[in-house]
């Protein structure tokens, strides 16, 4: 039995567990491992030691053999680490069983993820609904000695209940969270649905910059448009949507969204959390899918990103493919096999600017495609039209006329309600 002064103790040394299935080569399990790095520092806990184990077969009791069991006990104890992190999902019998053989706080890459998120979700239904998944998560969990990781923010990480009287008093007070949380979010969601047919009926057309987390996103965002959105270098700095206007070259004017990123082994839970922050991706009229080239698994991870895109139902929608980084030097016949296996694919540098032309070149085109070309004579006396027009973007010429200003230009579909009164009956040259 834990007691107080144990349970307030806090997590300051983590040993981190990849494990290596039969399936995998080692290079995919040392990248896992890696990432998983990443997302721990990213809750601010150093790391003191890494270890990958071969499974061969899974083991109910701790997932592992007992042998390997007690070598980790002991290089966890040898370390001094306070807190054991798998790269597997471990089931709640597995963590209460590690953490009495350890006397260690022991949790999985799951858990962490869904700390990251509670700490950083902003918007109502993410906050509810990542609330709601880790009282999902909990459940089963109620009889571990710590119940979620919890860095440096006062208190450690979870206590141990007081017999089985307070166990059933847990789990009657999460079963009741759960059903306020999922209420609440019922409601939210009919919100937030109504919100979108507002968006959708938006002049402006919009698109949604998608990708791994740390690919390049918020960088990329920042250069197009000139703004000053957080782009650091962590797993995760970007959780709600951030949104830009961008004039292109043909004087259409785009409203860009930079998103949440994903990583692998993403619990389906959190994919559901953020629905909201993800909104942007389903109304955009197109999406940008950046990719960092400078990753060994750069593939594995674009088919993370559009296997969450499935899952989102917007695997459909169409998409430029650009991989970031060029800056940093890669092989060049790796960029010759990309541009093989990715014809269509844009080699940019988000940091340095360049291909960047191209990218707007593309987005331009797409907008083209996508908005209707026409010839409008609108009177003098109706420049609230001209002036909606010009903040839209997208007119490719004006000239004063005795009978009012004569326009060309390619606008949105849901524009056309508003401009069909001033359609020009004969068009003039282009």
């Amino acid at each position: 039995m834990f007691s107080i002064k144990d349970i307030q103790t806090k997590v300051t040394k983590a040993l981190l567990i990849g494990i290596k299935h039969p399936s995998m080569d080692k290079s995919e399990a040392e990248n896992l491992l890696e990432e998983l790095h990443e997302l721990v520092e990213t809750l601010e806990i150093p790391v003191v030691g890494k270890n990958i184990v071969h499974l061969r077969e899974r083991h109910a009791k701790m997932l592992l053999g007992k042998g390997k069991a007690a070598e980790i006990a002991d290089l966890a104890k040898e370390l001094e680490a306070d807190v054991i992190v798998f790269d597997e999902d471990l089931t709640p019998a597995q963590q209460r069983n590690w953490e009495a053989a350890t006397k260690l706080c022991v949790i999985d890459r799951h858990e962490v993820i869904l700390d990251i998120f509670a700490s950083r979700a902003h918007t109502r239904e993410a906050i509810l609904q990542v609330g709601l998944a880790r009282m999902e998560y909990s459940l089963p969990r109620l009889k571990r000695a710590w119940t979620h990781l919890s860095r440096q923010r006062g208190g450690g990480t979870g206590a141990r209940g007081q017999g089985e009287t307070q166990l059933e008093s847990d789990r009657r007070m999460v079963n009741s969270r759960i059903v306020q949380l999922k209420q609440k979010l019922k409601e939210v969601i009919q919100q937030r649905d109504t919100q979108r047919q507002k968006r959708l009926r938006k002049p402006v057309p919009t698109a949604a910059i998608i990708g791994y987390t740390n690919a390049g996103k918020s960088s990329l965002l920042n250069t197009l448009t000139g703004s000053g959105v957080l782009a650091e270098d962590k797993l995760f700095a970007t959780l709600d949507p951030t949104t830009r206007q961008l004039t292109l070259p043909n004087g259409q004017i785009l409203l860009l969204t930079d998103t949440v990123g994903f990583v692998r082994k993403l619990p389906h839970s959190l994919i559901e959390a953020f629905k909201a922050t993800l909104e942007e991706v389903v109304v955009a009229d197109f999406l940008i899918h950046i990719m960092d080239i400078t990753s060994p698994d750069i593939e594995k991870h674009a088919a993370t990103t559009l296997r969450v895109m499935g899952e989102l139902g917007a695997a459909e929608k169409r998409m430029i493919t650009v991989f970031n980084k060029i800056d940093c030097s890669p092989d060049p016949d790796f960029l010759n096999s990309l541009s093989l296996v990715h014809p269509d694919a844009l080699l940019v540098s988000a940091k340095t600017g360049e291909g960047l032309d191209e990218l707007s070149k593309e987005m331009a085109s797409i907008l083209d495609e996508i908005t209707h070309p026409v010839e409008l004579l609108i009177p003098y006396d109706r420049y609230d039209i001209i002036s909606k027009l010009h903040t839209i973007g997208g007119i490719r010429s004006e000239e004063t006329t005795d009978e009012g200003i004569y326009i060309k230009g390619a606008f949105p579909p849901n524009l056309s309600g508003l401009i069909a009164p001033f359609h020009a009956e004969t068009p003039k040259g282009a």
